[in-house]
């Protein structure tokens, strides 16, 4: 590791894995003083068996007890399933991601849902959380918060943790991660070595100032999160960039086949931005398909997905965005 990402690991990375590590009543109070607004964000496609009970303990905790947090939330991606009801019932304000700014149309992906809650939230600091997480997530919101609380230079905190992977029975205490491990983090290491301090680069829990993420464009799909702190990074330096240590993170596990897509639509988002400015006419685009092969019992049978990137601009970009501010 290259003697600037190790400082910044050792000064920027914060532990806040139980809620007896964090002082909720100092939070508050710097909430207060600062005159802040927190939104919290839940992504959600189909989330109808978990995003209920994730509702339930956050406006529990930190709407209802501790004023934390102002408003929560879920942005419903085209659902199938009963997630909308469920995330209302359980306390949650709903928007169908489809709903908002219709003049710009709907794009599938989860980054979109992520772009548009900023033309739908009102907080100055955003907290984002996946809607599929298993394990006991009370600390999340407060350890993601705590360093734009404390840290004024800070705008930018990426939650980081083990990630369990259960196997045909067998638990690994730390085989998630996957695509982190085998496509994002030697990228990252390659291009931008400033970020080879972050342990998960990929993970879904982070938390920002809205003027730092009103700033920078969205990809609509699974490259968001590395497209986020690569933009964020230019916007905000090495410095206004933090993560916290939230202990553990249980959720749900996609196939090697999904996988595969995902790697893909990273690695065209971490292409995209490499070769940006670049003066070289002659450099190949990155290709906007990956192939995938199966086996039928006769042959190996190729199917090929778009991985291309596809983005949506910043905020401050969008004139009903800017009008609505004004």
């Amino acid at each position: 590791m290259r003697p600037d990402a190790r400082a910044w690991f050792e000064h920027r990375t914060t532990s806040a894995t139980s809620l007896a590590e964090i002082d909720t009543a100092a939070l508050l109070a710097a909430k207060r003083a600062g005159g802040h607004r927190v939104s919290v964000v839940l992504p959600a496609r189909n989330e109808a068996a978990t995003v209920g009970g994730l509702v339930v303990d956050l406006v529990a905790r930190w709407v209802d007890d501790v004023p934390l947090v102002d408003e929560l939330v879920v942005m419903d991606s085209d659902s199938t399933d009963d997630t909308a009801a469920v995330a209302r019932a359980a306390g949650a304000q709903v928007v169908a991601t489809a709903d908002v700014l219709p003049a710009h149309g709907s794009r599938p992906g989860k980054g979109e849902a992520l772009w548009k809650s900023l033309a739908t939230t009102t907080g100055d600091l955003v907290v984002f959380m996946d809607s599929d997480l298993l394990n006991d997530t009370a600390h999340y919101v407060p350890g993601l918060l705590t360093p734009l609380l404390t840290q004024p230079r800070v705008s930018y905190v990426k939650g980081c943790y083990t990630r369990p992977l259960t196997v045909d029975g067998q638990v690994r205490p730390a085989g998630g991660g996957r695509v982190t491990e085998l496509t994002a983090r030697p990228l990252l290491n390659a291009l931008w070595p400033e970020l080879a301090g972050f342990v998960q680069p990929l993970g879904g829990e982070y938390a920002g100032r809205r003027s730092a993420l009103e700033q920078v464009p969205f990809v609509s799909g699974y490259g968001v999160e590395v497209g986020l702190l690569v933009d964020l990074l230019q916007v905000c330096g090495l410095p206004g960039l933090a993560q916290v240590d939230l202990g553990t993170r249980v959720h749900s596990h996609q196939t090697d086949e999904a996988l595969g897509v995902m790697a893909g639509q990273i690695v065209s988002t971490v292409l995209a931005r490499a070769s940006r400015g670049s003066s070289d006419r002659h450099r190949s685009a990155p290709g906007g398909l990956l192939t995938q092969f199966a086996h039928d019992g006769d042959g190996f049978v190729p199917t090929s997905v778009p991985v291309a990137v596809d983005q949506r601009p910043p905020m401050v970009a969008v004139r009903e965005y800017v009008e609505r501010a004004a």
